[in-house]
C-alpha cells in the first residue's frame, strides 16, 4: 500500500458525516460555494457577552500580573502566573460550564489566545497545548460522561494538560510508533519513550497515544503514574518559557477505564482532535501580526531618515501595506475559520488546515519584514535596547517565536499533503482504478464508467470562461472583482488538477512540490474569500477604509496566485530532484571544502532503549 493509500485509510477512518459540504473542498473542485461561508454563522448574543467578559479580565490579568520580559529572560512562566490563570478560568475556555469551563465558543477562545500571543507567545503555548490538543479536547470529542466528569473539571480548575505522539524516531510517520500498551487484566501496561511534550514537563494529566496489537489507542494517564520519567527539559530557538520535555514509561500500569474511545481509535481521535485544534496556531499568529503592525506604523512615523520619517519611503511603506494587509486576513481566516468551527453542521479540515498552512508562513513572512524595517534595532533584544536607553521592542523574539508555527501539529510540507489529499480525494477516489497500472480491464472499465459520471457533471463548468455577470457579488461593492476572481480561479484550479492527474496518473501523489503549489492557490483564495467577508461586515462599522486595506490584500494575492500557477508547469522539480539525488549520494563533497562543523558529536537520532529511566525525574508540579 502506497504513502497516499495509507493516509487516505486513515482519513477514511477518521471521516465524520456533516450535515453541510465543505467550503474548502468544493473550492478545490472548481466549486465557489460562497453561500457556506457568508454570512458566516453568527454568535448568541449570550455567548458574545461571555466571551467579551472574559476578554476583558484576561487583558487585565495579562496588563498587570505578567511580565513577558521576565519569561523570556528566565525561560519559564511564574507559578504564580499559571495559578492566576487559573483562577480567572483561562484552563477551562473550551470546557463546557457543566463541568466547571467557561464553555467559550471557538471564535472567543481564538480571540483570547490572539490576545495572549500579542503579550508572551510562550503563555499563549502553555495555555493551547492544554486546550486544543491534550485532555479537554478528546475527552469532549470522543471520552464516555463518566471519563468527562472525572477529567474535565480538573483541567478547569488549572491542572495542566498534554499530548504525547511524537518519538525520537516517529515524526510524521506515526505508523512506526513503538510505544506499546498491553493488556493485563483491568490495566494496560504502557512502555516507550516520547519527545517534544509541550507541557509535559509540569502536566498533571496526559494524552497518550500507543500501540495496542496493530493499531494506536489514546489512554488519559496521570503524569505522577509510577514508572514515568521526564528525563529532559528541552531548549529551543524560541519559545523559551514553554515546558517541552522526553517523557519515559517503564511498565507504567493505566486503567483501562482511562481508554479513550475503543481500541485502535488513536489516530483518528488524534486527526478528529487537531480539526478544530489547529486553530490555535493561526490564532497565535493573528496576535503577533496584529502587534507587528502596531510597531510598523509607530516606528515608520517616529524614525527619520534623509529628512523624511522612513514609512514615507517607499522601500519601507511597501512593507508596512504587506504587514498590514496580512495582519487583516490572518484576523479574518480566523475569524470566519472559528465561527464555521462553532456551527457544528461545517466539516471544516479543510479550512482549519488551510488556516493553520496560511497564517503560519504569511505570519513569518510578516515578522521578518519587521525585524528588517527596525534594521539593527530589529535584530538586537528587547533587553538590550531598554538597558541602553530605547524602548525594548521584542521583534527579534516574535520573529523566534513564530517559527515553530510552521512545524507545530503538522509542517508545512505535511499540511501541503494533507490539505492536497483531502482537496484532491475525489478526482482520485473516481479515477484511482482508472489510473491504477495494477489494476485489471474490469475493474478500469468500472472505474471509466463512474469517472465519466463525473467529470460529466463538473467538466462543462470548468472549462466555462468567467461564468459570471459584471454585476455579480455587486453588495460587495468594490471587492466583487475579487470574488469573482476567486470563482473563476477555482475552476482553473481545478482544471489544472485534472490535468496533472491526466499527464502523471497514479504517480501524482509523488508530484509533491505540484501538489503543495495547487494548494497553495487553494489557500490564497480562501483567504481572499475570508477577507472580502470580513470587510462587508467591517465596512457596515467602520466605513469603507475596510474595503481598501481588503483590495489592498487580494491584489497581493492575486500576483501570488499568478506565480503560482506559472510555477506548476513552469519550473525546477526534476532538477532539483536530480541534484538533491546526487548530493545525498556524495557527489558534492567538493562544495563542502573550507569549513569546520561546530555540531556537538552524537547519534542523529537518540535510540530509544526500553527499560527503566537512568535519568533524573525533572518533572515539576505547579502546586
Amino acid at each position: 500500500m502506497t504513502d497516499y493509500a495509507k493516509a487516505r485509510e486513515v482519513a477514511e477512518e477518521a471521516r465524520e458525516q456533516w450535515i453541510r459540504p465543505s467550503f474548502g473542498k468544493q473550492l478545490f473542485l472548481g466549486d465557489f460555494r460562497l453561500d457556506l461561508v457568508y454570512p458566516a454563522p453568527p454568535e448568541p448574543e449570550a455567548a458574545v457577552a461571555k466571551g467579551e467578559e472574559f476578554l476583558r479580565v484576561l487583558t487585565e490579568f495579562l496588563r498587570e500580573r505578567v511580565d513577558p520580559m521576565a519569561i523570556e529572560r528566565n525561560a519559564m512562566i511564574p507559578d504564580e502566573v499559571v495559578k492566576g490563570l487559573a483562577e480567572i478560568g483561562a484552563f477551562g475556555m473550551t470546557i463546557g460550564e457543566e463541568y466547571g469551563g467557561l464553555g467559550l465558543s471557538h471564535y472567543h477562545y481564538c480571540k483570547a489566545l490572539a490576545l495572549t500571543a500579542s503579550y508572551s507567545p510562550a503563555l499563549c503555548a502553555l495555555l493551547s497545548a492544554h486546550q486544543s490538543i491534550g485532555v479537554p479536547k478528546p475527552i469532549q470529542l470522543f471520552g464516555t460522561e463518566e471519563q468527562k466528569r472525572r477529567f474535565l473539571p480538573r483541567c478547569a480548575r488549572g491542572e495542566i494538560s498534554a499530548f504525547l505522539l511524537t518519538e525520537p524516531d516517529v515524526g510524521s510517520d506515526p505508523a512506526r510508533l513503538s510505544t506499546t500498551a498491553v493488556r493485563d487484566g483491568d490495566s494496560y501496561v504502557i512502555d516507550g519513550v516520547k519527545l517534544w511534550t509541550t507541557n509535559g514537563v509540569v502536566a498533571d494529566l496526559l494524552v497518550v497515544m500507543a500501540r495496542t496489537g496493530e493499531k494506536i489507542s489514546a489512554f488519559v494517564v496521570e503524569a505522577d503514574s509510577p514508572g514515568i520519567t521526564v528525563e529532559n527539559r528541552n531548549s529551543f530557538m524560541g519559545l523559551r518559557g514553554i515546558e517541552n520535555g522526553v517523557t519515559r514509561f517503564h511498565q507504567v500500569r493505566v486503567p483501562a477505564e482511562n481508554l479513550i474511545g475503543r481500541e485502535g481509535q488513536g489516530l483518528k481521535i488524534a486527526l478528529t482532535t487537531l480539526n478544530t485544534g489547529r486553530l490555535s496556531l493561526p490564532a497565535t499568529c493573528a496576535g503577533a501580526v496584529k502587534w507587528a503592525l502596531k510597531i510598523a506604523r509607530e516606528w515608520g512615523d517616529q524614525r527619520v531618515q534623509w529628512g523624511k520619517r522612513i514609512g514615507g519611503h517607499e522601500a519601507i511603506a511597501k512593507k508596512i501595506a504587506f504587514i498590514a494587509a496580512t495582519a487583516y486576513a490572518i484576523d479574518a481566516i480566523v475569524d470566519l475559520t472559528c465561527r464555521l468551527a462553532d456551527d457544528e453542521r461545517n466539516d471544516i479540515r479543510i479550512e482549519a488546515a488551510l488556516a493553520k498552512l496560511y497564517a503560519t508562513e504569511m505570519a513569518w513572512l510578516a515578522m521578518d519584514e519587521l525585524v528588517q524595517m527596525r534594521g539593527g534595532r530589529g535584530y538586537e533584544t528587547a533587553e538590550s535596547l531598554h538597558a541602553r536607553g530605547e524602548r525594548g521592542v521584542p521583534a527579534e523574539q516574535f520573529l523566534r517565536d513564530l517559527r515553530i508555527n510552521r512545524i507545530f501539529e503538522g509542517s508545512t510540507e505535511i499540511m501541503h499533503l494533507l490539505i492536497a489529499r483531502e482537496a484532491v480525494d475525489t478526482h482520485l477516489s473516481v479515477a484511482g482504478a482508472l489510473i491504477d497500472p495494477k489494476a485489471d480491464l474490469k475493474t478500469k472499465g468500472r472505474a471509466a464508467a463512474k469517472a465519466g459520471g463525473f467529470y460529466a457533471k463538473w467538466l462543462p463548468s470548468l472549462l466555462a470562461g468567467s461564468g459570471q455577470l459584471p454585476s455579480a457579488y455587486a453588495a460587495f461593492g468594490p471587492v466583487a472583482r475579487h470574488l469573482r476572481f476567486v470563482e473563476r480561479t477555482s475552476r482553473k484550479l481545478a482544471r489544472n488538477t485534472f490535468y496533472g492527474m491526466s499527464r502523471w496518473q497514479g504517480r501524482l501523489e509523488h508530484r509533491q512540490a505540484f501538489l503543495a503549489r495547487l494548494v497553495d492557490i487553494g489557500a490564497e483564495l480562501y483567504a481572499m474569500t475570508a477577507v472580502c467577508v470580513r470587510a462587508k461586515e467591517d465596512a457596515a462599522k467602520a466605513g469603507p477604509g475596510a474595503y481598501a486595506i481588503a483590495d489592498v490584500f487580494c491584489r497581493q494575492a492575486r500576483l501570488r496566485v499568478k506565480d503560482l500557477f506559472r510555477r506548476l508547469w513552469v519550473n525546477t522539480d526534476a532538477e532539483d530532484t536530480g541534484l538533491a539525488r546526487r548530493v545525498l549520494e556524495g557527489d558534492y563533497l567538493f562544495v563542502e571544502e573550507g569549513i569546520l562543523d561546530p555540531s556537538i558529536e552524537g547519534p542523529w537520532v537518540a535510540p530509544a532503549r526500553p527499560g527503566p529511566s537512568e535519568r533524573p525525574d525533572v518533572h515539576r508540579h505547579i502546586g
